[in-house]
């Protein structure tokens, strides 16, 4: 007979994390351990800033910039309530002063430049901090020579700004265009939303495109294309696996890979050091040239005009 003093055993709250599709019940630590991604079925959980950056950044090696620029309401705009309180609102419940972060940090070892969208914040909506944060962030990356590497994660523009936040596109492909010019380069990550103007703009622009597993990536609305073109869509239109097989990203990767994957595309993108060309001893090679005379010596910098386009 059980006591009536004795107490039903509690879980702790947050202690387990139910999978949002094959309904699994998963220990949270092991689920944050990989990366919020279901050990069962694959699902990707969605990741928001702050966790995502201690994903890819080696420890002790991150330094945000551009902290102290926040949002204002030049419009004056206001639908149910203010735009300017919906600001606060949100500032308070997210602990984020906008929708993105930006820094520098090391990615397996490999210097880079980040930035990290956050769909937290009025849906990851791009206003003129977004536009502003990512436009000094790729600034920086061109003067310190470094690659720039975006985390996409947006419902598009953001309406309360109108004209301002459209404005951002053009601001931040521009600066994209001069980081291209130096030959340095840039890596959009796509993942779970990408749409509305920041498809339209840089998530669209980089040199090696990847995006998440089963990520939705599109411009308008499925019902709005679907109304333009007066057609059925396929059931896995504006996926990740849909852009794959159509050529708009170059590949898929998991979250867990994530990391090495950027480290690689770094290492092997590494701008080639031409100091260290120019010193190379002449006699050395005088003697390559002597050993193959009937072939011309192949150029130490090879034309890379095809890895730009």
């Amino acid at each position: 007979m059980i006591s009536e003093n004795r107490h039903e055993r509690e879980i702790a709250d947050g202690l387990w994390r139910k999978c949002e599709r094959c309904d699994e019940l998963i220990y949270a630590k092991d689920l944050k351990a990989n990366q919020q991604v279901c050990p069962e079925c694959k699902f990707h959980h969605r990741v928001f800033s702050v966790e995502r950056i201690e994903q890819l950044i080696d420890e002790g090696s991150w330094s945000p910039i551009d902290t102290q620029i926040s949002p204002q309401d030049p419009l004056r705009f206001r639908d149910r309530k203010a735009y300017s309180d919906r600001i606060r609102e949100t500032q308070a419940k997210t602990k984020l002063i906008d929708g993105v972060q930006t820094g520098l940090g090391q990615i397996g070892g490999e210097p880079a430049a980040l930035g990290v969208m956050d769909f937290r914040f009025m849906g990851g909506s791009m206003g003129s901090v977004v536009g502003e944060k990512l436009t000094r962030l790729i600034e920086r990356a061109t003067a310190d020579k470094l690659p720039a590497i975006i985390v996409c994660s947006s419902g598009g523009a953001r309406m309360q700004e109108g004209m301002l936040s459209l404005m951002q596109m053009a601001k931040i492909s521009a600066a994209l265009e001069r980081h291209r010019e130096s030959r340095l380069l840039y890596i959009p990550v796509l993942t779970h939303p990408t749409t509305g103007g920041v498809t339209a703009s840089f998530a669209m622009l980089g040199d090696i495109i990847l995006a998440e597993p089963e990520a939705t990536i599109g411009f308008a609305g499925r019902r709005v294309v679907e109304q333009t073109v007066r057609e059925k869509l396929p059931d896995d239109f504006q996926t990740a696996e849909y852009l794959l097989k159509h050529g708009f990203v170059d590949t898929i990767v998991p979250r867990t890979q994530l990391k090495q994957s950027l480290a690689q595309l770094i290492r092997l993108h590494r701008p080639v050091n031409k100091v260290a060309i120019a010193a190379r001893p002449h006699a050395a090679v005088a003697a390559s040239s002597e050993k193959q005379p009937e072939k011309q010596v192949a150029p130490v910098l090879r034309n890379t005009d095809s890895l730009e386009s």
